[in-house]
């Protein structure tokens, strides 16, 4: 049971690389996030990073009455929302060179066409024009890198003045997934900015980002998971190559070296992270089932690695 993920799993990293010879395996099995459906069992074989940054823009010191100064002094919160601008556009699609997926492996591809997404009852509604463009909103979130502001803040939102203010700052993200180098984010927000005219934009990137990860959805393991859940569910379950959401999954594909196979439980209109989060009573008695059942497949010994 590891507590930290939330925090970017501190100390599992050199933990499981100190211990190495104690997680010698065939495969890794675990289970977090939502089915792509609450009445669809779901696997998924990584996910895609996170890289979080501040954007911040300091002009003057202390905010200033905007009729003695309004047309006279720079407004940070302007200037900010202009570099967001540059950086994406209404529809969130991502303008910064560099920072747009580029590829999708025909398996990839193959497998995410199978999947209708969407949360179930308590789900916002999608917006279809949002995100990359000429992809299916499956695409766009398991197979393309999405930019989004978490917080924009100028001035004093709870207590306005007629001033300009002093300073802005944006806490951004950018998930991706494989194929995109995280330790070239930042010098390419950098050159983009610059290119754009906000040099005087301060950025910092995450210390320790998530990475990308993904299992060829044709991987033996894959498809074993895959016949164990569908022989007990009696039907085709969904196969994500890579959840949209982060995980420390790295840590076991890339250290470790091992495949991994993730089996959700949850759905997404569950209020993760959020006042009411819950689960579904009947999405909860079929996990008991498809698990037992995979347990057991597991006993029996005809998996792919004998």
């Amino acid at each position: 049971i590891e507590m930290g993920e939330e925090r970017g799993s501190p100390g599992l990293k050199e933990f499981c690389t100190t211990h190495r010879h104690l997680f010698d395996a065939d495969v890794f099995i675990a289970s977090d996030g939502p089915r792509i459906q609450p009445d669809k069992p779901t696997i998924f074989m990584g996910s895609r990073g996170v890289f979080n940054f501040t954007m911040r823009l300091d002009v003057h010191e202390g905010g200033h009455h905007s009729g003695n100064w309004g047309g006279l002094l720079t407004n940070p919160g302007v200037v900010m929302a202009h570099a967001i601008a540059s950086m994406v556009d209404r529809n969130g699609k991502i303008l910064v060179e560099g920072w747009r997926s580029t590829e999708m492996p025909d398996s990839v591809r193959a497998a995410i066409a199978k999947l209708d997404v969407g949360g179930g009852e308590n789900a916002p509604t999608m917006n279809p024009n949002w995100g990359e463009p000429d992809m299916t909103p499956a695409e766009r979130v398991f197979a393309s890198n999405t930019f989004e502001i978490r917080a924009f803040e100028t001035g004093n939102p709870g207590s306005p003045a007629n001033a300009i203010p002093p300073s802005a700052v944006v806490f951004g993200h950018l998930r991706y997934v494989v194929g995109t180098d995280p330790d070239q984010l930042m010098p390419m927000l950098r050159a983009h900015l610059d290119k754009h005219g906000f040099n005087a934009i301060d950025i910092i990137g995450d210390r320790s980002p998530m990475y990308a990860t993904r299992l060829d959805p044709n991987h033996p393991w894959a498809k074993w998971v895959v016949a164990s859940l569908a022989k007990t569910h009696g039907e085709e379950i969904a196969v994500i190559p890579n959840l949209g959401g982060s995980l420390p999954n790295d840590v076991f594909a890339d250290d470790l070296g091992l495949p991994t196979i993730w089996v959700p439980h949850s759905y997404a209109g569950c209020s993760q992270h959020a006042p009411n989060e819950h689960i579904l009573e009947g999405t909860t008695r079929s996990a008991l089932r498809l698990m037992t059942g995979l347990w057991w497949d597991l006993g029996v010994g005809e998996t792919p690695d004998g």
